[in-house]
């Protein structure tokens, strides 16, 4: 489980570093009824090439501030893939 904070409403959808103690990402649909929610978790499955169920925002579903859970990834996996060695909790 790790925290993101999330900026909607954005021409892309990416990673773009740290945000204080989370990862930020910018998605590019609205938060209205979940649709930056929903958009970020396929973006993180596809980033991790997951199955998109395995992917869940297990709090902070209205908040800019999440907390997002990709069942079978280990910490070690999302530092490689985001390419965060140095990354601290």
């Amino acid at each position: 489980m790790f925290v993101v904070h999330v900026q909607s409403k954005t021409a892309k959808i990416e990673f773009v570093g740290i945000h204080g103690d989370a990862l930020k990402f910018l998605v590019s649909a609205s938060p209205i009824e979940g649709k930056a929610n929903d958009e970020l978790c396929r973006y993180l499955a596809k980033l991790f090439a997951i199955s998109p169920n395995t992917v869940s925002v297990c709090s902070g579903s209205a908040s800019r501030k999440k907390r997002i859970e990709l069942i079978g990834m280990t910490e070690e996996k999302v530092r490689s893939v985001l390419n965060l060695l140095s990354w601290e909790d």
